[in-house]
């Protein structure tokens, strides 16, 4: 077997879509400290405990490794300057963010994705890093779409979406899921289908946006969760996850993400993804899929 090259392992890590955070908290003096990281994961529900790993060698180990809490902030899509504020040396990194204390303590900054504000339950030595334990003492999240990282750069729903607009027949389905339940409209032949419609040149946050108006709904475009080539019709289709608030569609119906509600979806790949969904959806783990209306690959959201 040929010896583990670190380097490979970057690039290789470096392949999968992350979502980017900024990890807060107070340092011994009293002042607020973060840094940007990607290593964020779900530990347990029960109680909620996640996790982020940090560098021996950053500036803010013995800090953090002291701290009595500290904060995940998920960020948005427009926050790339707060992520690249964070991960660079800047004496005061605080100073141009918008950021306010959380429930238990720790620093929580504005208009993020989602916040998660915890105590720390444990550290653990790995390797080259140190992982941080928390419980999540209280959280909340927007329906702002959230920023992603993936083979050296930053990726977010609007620049992956344009992208496919420049060179397809984009077709966009919204997945409109709330409490387990996604709105499925008349497909005008019997059964049922996405709200979905052709970009042209709205742009495909506008379409997204025009499906969520036309249901009568609140809720803001979220992360693209399937992109595949339907060659039979001869475009490409692509699926945004968007979280609804509570409230009445105007047009179609709330229907369970199980298997035998869904039975009337007309569109086999379309199923196969709200299929998906629903298991995804169980555990809180999500992946976006690649591919063709017949095959391809979901690729893990770390």
């Amino acid at each position: 077997m040929t010896p583990l090259d670190p380097r490979d392992l970057r690039n290789a890590f470096g392949s999968f879509m992350t979502g980017v955070t900024v990890v807060t908290a107070y340092g011994k003096d009293g002042a607020p400290i973060g840094f940007t990281a990607n290593s964020f994961t779900s530990v347990s529900l029960d109680p909620p405990m996640v996790l982020v790993c940090l560098a021996k060698t950053s500036k803010n180990y013995d800090a953090l490794v002291a701290a009595q809490g500290f904060a995940v902030n998920i960020l948005a899509e427009t926050q790339i300057d707060i992520s690249n504020t964070f991960a660079r040396p800047v004496e005061d990194r605080f100073a141009t963010v918008d950021w306010q204390n959380g429930p238990h303590g720790s620093p929580v900054i504005a208009d993020v994705s989602a916040w998660f504000d915890c105590a720390m339950h444990k550290t653990v030595e790995a390797g080259d890093h140190v992982i941080l334990i928390g419980t999540v003492m209280a959280f909340d999240q927007t329906a702002n779409p959230g920023l992603g990282y993936a083979s050296g750069a930053y990726v977010t729903p609007a620049m992956s979406a344009e992208a496919l607009a420049q060179n397809s027949n984009l077709v966009v389905s919204a997945v409109i899921e709330r409490n387990g339940e996604v709105l499925l409209v008349d497909d005008g032949n019997g059964g049922l289908a996405l709200p979905e419609t052709v970009v042209k040149d709205q742009g495909t946050t506008a379409a997204v946006q025009s499906l969520i108006d036309a249901a009568g709904l609140t809720a803001q475009p979220g992360f693209i969760y399937s992109i595949f080539e339907d060659a039979g019709r001869n475009r490409q289709n692509i699926a945004f996850l968007c979280s609804a608030a509570q409230g009445a569609p105007t047009r179609g119906v709330f229907v369970p993400l199980t298997k035998t509600a869904l039975d009337d979806v007309s569109d086999p790949a379309i199923l196969t993804m709200l299929e998906r969904l629903g298991r995804e959806a169980s555990i809180g783990s999500f992946g976006i899929y690649y591919g063709t209306q017949n095959s391809g690959e979901v690729r893990p959201i770390a």
